[in-house]
């Protein structure tokens, strides 16, 4: 997943184009269908991996505020040990989501610097917790492979190669790693007051970053977050000079958010052998079919999916639970499902528990036919597309 930023802070530079877009028909898939390579590197992951933006997070998926119990006390002790216990309960349904989803053969998980605000009082960075998760994994089962990707901040003070070297190594330490499987560039540098210096000299050196920590072996693979169709092809060639493929790139992709469909990212994805990571697959929720426009969600996500949305999305959610109970799967499992169709695309829903891990993982080893993805796609063109990362606009 990636940082939220208002859309005023960028400008949409995009043209929309018609989808090229490639559909496997399939309802018998073998395990090992299960598992793809990422782009042109030598890593294979699960087809579906899990998002760990919510794990230790105490401002986006928490409404930006305390948790109800907590902000009915006004002593500062006994809030104190409240937010212990609501910590602990959190970081429980974590571990939880994180063990579920290896029971059930998803090992593919993604995390970032940046999740887990360090500002935010209670807060524990996601790879600290995706370390110690692992860890404690490992003490039990010794053999047990997990692959982790984890994401640099192209933060305004941070300018080189170097800086890209520093900032994998912090993650490292936090993950308790001496390698990551997958490190990617969280988005492309979009600073205004920095053209002077050159826009692409300074993500330039990030690649290049991203080249050293190759083959200094501290990454199997290398990857980019929210690049538009001319940031991609840019960066696979900067990479192809040095022998080094692009893996992935993670962008906003669901079934009522299909941006890269028409923005020419997926067809350069399926073009030049990029592997498409898809964050928000299930529309932070709004596709799971429990919200309505009597239920909307709260906090941020009540501001995008609106009374208004979810009516129009009705309809759509409707065909969506006809064809989960023709194959004994929700409407979570159909539309996770349905980006695996497309092929070349990795979904990685954010699991905050043990029950939403297991649901994701009964997305896997069965596939839509070619009718149902169609339909789908078809029925959801006709509402109006949700706002999705400015950033991959530029």
């Amino acid at each position: 997943m990636a940082m939220h930023l208002s859309s005023a802070c960028f400008s949409a530079l995009s043209e929309r184009r018609v989808p090229r877009v490639r559909a496997v028909a399939s309802e018998n898939v073998t395990a090992e269908d299960d598992r793809v390579k990422l782009g042109g590197s030598d890593l294979k992951v699960t087809r579906l991996g899990i998002g760990a933006w919510s794990w230790g997070d105490t401002s986006y998926w928490n409404n930006f505020q305390w948790d109800g119990e907590i902000r009915n006390y006004s002593n500062v002790f006994m809030m104190t040990i409240c937010l212990e216990k609501t910590a602990d309960r959190k970081m429980k349904a974590a571990k939880a989501a994180f063990d579920v989803s290896v029971d059930g053969g998803i090992t593919f998980f993604d995390t970032a610097e940046v999740y887990g605000s360090r500002a935010s009082f209670g807060a524990v960075n996601s790879e600290t917790l995706l370390g110690r998760f692992i860890k404690e994994r490992k003490q039990k089962d010794p053999g047990v492979e997990v692959a982790v990707a984890t994401k640099f901040a192209a933060l305004p003070w941070r300018l080189g190669r170097q800086s890209v070297l520093g900032a994998l190594k912090d993650s490292l330490n936090r993950l308790e790693l001496s390698s990551v499987e997958l490190y990617q560039l969280h988005w492309y540098v979009p600073y205004e007051a920095l053209l002077y210096r050159g826009i692409w000299k300074i993500n330039s050196g990030y690649l290049d970053g991203l080249g050293d920590a190759v083959e200094q072996g501290l990454v199997k693979a290398v990857g980019v977050s929210n690049y538009s169709e001319k940031r991609l092809r840019e960066a696979h060639t900067k990479l192809q000079k040095r022998g080094i493929p692009l893996a992935s790139n993670q962008v906003n992709y669901s079934l009522i958010y299909r941006a890269p469909e028409e923005n020419g990212v997926k067809s350069t994805c399926d073009e030049l052998g990029i592997t498409l990571i898809a964050y928000s697959p299930i529309a932070q929720g709004a596709l799971t079919g429990k919200y309505t426009p009597e239920n909307p969600p709260s906090g941020p996500r009540g501001q995008i999916y609106t009374p208004e949305f979810l009516t129009k999305l009705q309809p759509l959610l409707n065909r969506i639970k006809e064809i989960g109970e023709k194959y004994s799967k929700t409407n979570t499992q159909v539309v996770l499902n349905w980006l695996i169709a497309q092929d070349n695309v990795v979904p990685i829903p954010g699991a905050k528990n043990g029950e939403q891990a297991a649901e994701f993982a009964g997305a896997l080893g069965w596939r839509l036919n070619s009718e149902e993805v169609a339909e789908l796609r078809a029925l959801a063109t006709k509402i109006k597309p949700v706002t999705g990362f400015p950033v991959e606009k530029l």
